[in-house]
């Protein structure tokens, strides 16, 4: 899945979304100053002003003191934004929640540079952007997009096809204006995003792959996160995938439970981080996916719409405040090139937080 991570230019780079991201997302959301207007100064303008000569011997008054400077609000750094790449060719499982955005308009073609640049474009109030393959040069057109913007991106490979060689879509990219070597652009790699939930691998075939990937990264160059992503059910029952992970990453969206309100959705994602941390020795965790659909079919008390999804990222932003780069905000934009099945409640195309494409 394509997730939001809190994340904004002031929030830490490191996981965190931030945020996250986003939550994500934001996911939490990216809170911004309000800019100053012109409007007291053109009040002035279009008052006439009347000059009165003072009579003679009349000291001029004093001139009035001049206000207190008022100190700027203080500006809370938004949550990290998930842009979930996707590779085309995933095979979907039913038990696959999708919750991906990826470089494929609604006929499934792949986006061009000009075309990802767009679209951070209009994300470039967040600090990173998360993709899920290697499909499409993903890697390439997303991270030279990012630079644009001064954003770095959570990248990675989406499963174990064509592992480890798949990882040299990723090193292709790491190298500066210079040509030398340059990993920075880069806040995580992941190695599979529920590869144990959707039954694609078993624990042991993901833990071995990280494991890898790390050395072989390493030995590249790269000194950043190494982590697998899966669902926070699976990492609360299979904690060696976090003692795998150089922090925990799990997806939680509160809508695929049915008892959720909108309103619940920050604390319910919150209440998992904290669960997965326990399970695993009180290891960090990081919420890598979380959002809500503003269309579909009803889950139980979970009804997407437009008034609920902006409650549950207002949701998802209050209650990671006080760890905004640990929420990746699920999803940029709607994915319409997606499909619906019995699980996906009619909502998969309608879960971008800043609407279609």
């Amino acid at each position: 899945m394509l997730q939001l991570h809190n994340h904004s230019k002031s929030a830490p780079q490191a996981p965190s979304q931030d945020s996250p991201p986003s939550g994500p997302d934001t996911d939490g959301a990216r809170t911004a100053s309000t800019p100053t207007t012109s409007k007291d100064a053109n009040d002035m303008n279009d008052r006439s002003v009347a000059l009165v000569e003072k009579p003679p011997g009349i000291p001029p008054p004093l001139p009035p003191p001049p206000p207190p400077a008022l100190a700027p609000p203080p500006v809370a750094p938004p949550p990290l934004l998930l842009l979930l790449l996707l590779p085309h060719t995933l095979k979907l499982t039913p038990n696959h929640q999708r919750l991906i955005q990826i470089p494929l308009l609604a006929d499934r073609s792949c986006k061009n540079q000009e075309e990802v640049n767009h679209d951070l474009d209009r994300l470039s109030q967040y600090s990173f952007i998360r993709i899920y393959g290697t499909d499409c040069d993903q890697t390439k057109t997303v991270a030279n997009a990012a630079r644009r913007h001064n954003m770095r991106v959570f990248a990675g490979v989406y499963d174990l096809q064509g592992f480890p060689g798949s990882l040299s879509a990723i090193s292709d990219v790491a190298k500066g204006p210079d040509g030398k070597p340059d990993w920075s652009i880069f806040h995580t790699i992941t190695i599979g995003n529920e590869l144990v939930n959707g039954g694609t691998s078993d624990p042991a075939e993901v833990v071995s792959a990280v494991n890898k990937a790390r050395s072989i990264l390493r030995g590249q160059g790269y000194k950043g996160p190494v982590v697998t992503v899966d669902t926070f059910s699976v990492l609360l029952d299979h904690p060696e995938l976090c003692v795998a992970s150089d922090y925990c990453a799990a997806n939680c969206h509160a809508f695929f439970d049915a008892n959720q309100h909108p309103g619940g959705a920050g604390a319910y994602a919150l209440e998992q981080a904290r669960s997965i941390s326990a399970a695993a020795n009180g290891k960090h965790t990081m919420i890598t996916e979380s959002g809500w659909p503003h269309a579909g079919d009803a889950n139980g008390a979970a009804i997407p719409s437009p008034e609920n999804q902006q409650t549950a990222l207002a949701s998802l932003r209050k209650s990671f405040d006080h760890r905004r780069s640990d929420l990746v905000l699920f999803t940029a934009f709607d994915d319409l090139w997606k499909d619906d099945n019995s699980f996906t409640f009619g909502a998969e195309k309608f879960w971008g937080i800043h609407g279609g494409l």
